[in-house]
């Protein structure tokens, strides 16, 4: 089996160095490429199409977008951070564009071993001593979200909503809440505007 390709993109030149010694030494890894700013991460993937890149968030230029745009034009290549920031936001984030990977730098070097064997896995790694903060961080985020959705729906809405996700159709909802086919319609439609929703993704409903 060949050797995995792995891109580092990193400003700090001893930590580049560091990196390539540890790929040899674990063994069935090949370093494909080196780069010190955000805009390397796109241009060694179109060039080198590794197999997996790491990256660091601190370096010149839109790192996150690098990474999404990395993600969309080279899906191929996994990308892990590699990162000194325990920053909850800027996990989720990086996360979010497409990152398959967020490592800190002050855990242990196996931490990076084992993100680049589980991304390539088709699974997503996060330091563990990190990992707990960062569901909390999500879950905090999802009721925020949650909360928010609720504040901009009057009471009546909320109850369409929660027919809509027991799968009631739309004549299912009227019935229940002794409204008519018309009243409900003009609701679904208010609820589109207010949660972005598609039309698509509302006439799953029914009319």
């Amino acid at each position: 089996m060949p050797n995995r390709t792995v891109a580092i993109v990193d400003d700090h030149p001893l930590l580049l160095e560091g990196i390539v010694a540890l790929l040899k030494r674990w063994g069935g890894f090949t370093a494909a490429a080196t780069g010190n700013v955000a805009a390397d991460i796109l241009s060694i993937a179109r060039r080198h199409q590794p197999d997996e890149m790491i990256v660091d968030l601190s370096m010149p230029g839109d790192v996150f977008q690098a990474i999404a745009d990395t993600t969309k034009l080279v899906p191929q290549t996994m990308i892990v951070v590699f990162t000194a920031s325990s920053n909850t936001d800027d996990a989720i984030k990086a996360l979010d564009v497409g990152a398959k990977g967020y490592v800190l730098k002050g855990s242990p070097a196996e931490d990076l071993h084992h993100a680049l064997q589980a991304v390539l896995n088709g699974d997503v790694y996060v330091t563990p001593s990190f990992a707990t903060k960062l569901i909390c961080a999500l879950k905090e985020q999802t009721l925020k979200r949650q909360k928010a959705i609720d504040n901009r729906l009057s009471v009546r809405e909320q109850q369409v909503v929660k027919l809509l996700l027991l799968g009631k159709m739309n004549n299912e909802i009227a019935q229940e809440l002794s409204l008519s086919a018309k009243t409900v319609k003009s609701y679904m439609t208010s609820l589109m505007a207010k949660l972005d929703a598609t039309s698509v993704a509302v006439s799953a409903a029914g009319d």
